[in-house]
């Protein structure tokens, strides 16, 4: 698990290509960004078939990878070895996009160029993510299980929200998805099912209050759970939005979800962090030549810390010495500058999201009356 910062800084460097590459060949961070008839061209096939060389046996992918580097053969012999690892780094997870975000590029290629290699490819995925779905609704962050805090029910980074769209997208018959069959369509549509089931479960009651959601649950209890030292118990506000906002895009809200997505909208606004701007400065001195700090400022805009306290609502910090700290500045430069301990997230929610769901759901409750 990473913030977006971190998992730029660890993107390990392009494997060795053939030959230089050219100034059509994109990065696989930009992969999903690409103009609709892009997909059918000769580098979105290149970029799949990269995918089909880099996607482990069980179905899923690995994560923080430049998936559209060019391969030479050494590298190609190196994935070949590879294919059949599990209970590792470098094993199949949907940690930090992966899967998922394989999954939809696979499904736009091969709707643009009916090509069944990639079909094949996109199926084993699905099935993966289907088979590694846990019976209360939750995902692990790595599937065959992995031994730690990675059984947890991660919504660190958008793990389960990513997955959760996917299907959701295939359960809706979503135009990239029209070639699933209607058995996996139906499974994915009872996954969806269940995995809103889990969110509600995992939604956290603080005297009697239905409030947010942690980076990750405990795959038994659901009470939030901790991961590394630098990310403990507490409620998790950049992912939290996620939630949210996967919640608000049911089309037919329940009372339940109703209840849960009011509840977290009134959190976010206890929660947030107003007369402190999260800045960044260029410092030669220090690791990474740049300090990140919090600064008082009573002209900017509401923020959020990543981490609260359950109970206390106080933002929270730890560095890797997994002692809880009140102030940012307290925890280590190398922790300080490398996580995304404040977030603007939610303020897009509240502003945007939340009034357009608000009339979405009341019109659609207009409707039920008539």
């Amino acid at each position: 698990m990473a913030s977006a910062t971190a998992q730029t800084a660890q993107t390990p460097p392009r494997p060795q290509a053939q030959e230089k590459p050219s100034a059509s060949n994109i990065n696989w961070r930009d992969a999903l960004r690409q103009k609709p008839d892009w997909y059918a061209g000769e580098e979105a096939t290149r970029v799949a078939d990269n995918l089909l060389l880099y996607q482990r046996d069980i179905g899923g992918w690995p994560k923080n990878i430049d998936m559209a580097a060019p391969l030479n053969e050494k590298d190609r012999a190196e994935l070949a070895r590879k294919k059949g690892e599990v209970g590792n780094e470098s094993a199949a997870t949907i940690d930090n996009g992966a899967t998922h975000t394989q999954l939809v590029f696979l499904a736009r290629v091969y709707t643009a160029s009916k090509q069944e290699r990639h079909h094949e490819a996109f199926i084993k995925g699905l099935d993966y993510l289907l088979a590694s779905q846990y019976e209360n609704g939750g995902w692990p962050q790595y599937f065959p299980l992995r031994k730690g805090y990675y059984t947890h029910i991660t919504y660190n980074d958008d793990a389960m929200v990513g997955v959760l769209e996917l299907l959701r997208d295939v359960a809706r018959r979503k135009p990239a998805y029209t070639f699933v069959d209607e058995a996996r369509r139906a499974k994915a549509e009872k996954a969806v099912e269940r995995g809103v089931e889990c969110i509600l479960k995992t939604q956290v009651v603080v005297e009697g209050k239905k409030t947010a959601w942690g980076a990750q649950h405990d795959e038994v209890t659901f009470a939030p759970a901790p991961a590394r030292k630098f990310e403990p118990v507490s409620l998790a506000s950049r992912e939290s939005v996620g939630v949210t906002r996967f919640l608000m895009n049911v089309e037919r809200p329940d009372a339940r979800i109703t209840e849960a997505v009011e509840s977290a909208v009134a959190w976010f606004r206890v929660a947030q962090v107003s007369g402190v701007r999260w800045v960044e400065r260029r410092d030669a001195s220090v690791p990474g030549g740049f300090e990140r700090t919090a600064v008082a400022d009573k002209e900017a805009p509401p923020i959020w810390a990543r981490f609260y306290e359950i109970g206390t609502n106080r933002p929270v910090f730890e560095g890797r010495d997994g002692i809880v700290r009140y102030s940012v500045a307290e925890i280590e430069a190398e922790r300080r500058n490398g996580y995304g301990w404040y977030t603007e997230e939610p303020l897009k929610l509240l502003n945007k999201d939340y009034p357009a769901w608000q009339k979405r759901v009341k019109s659609h409750s207009t409707e039920q009356a008539k």
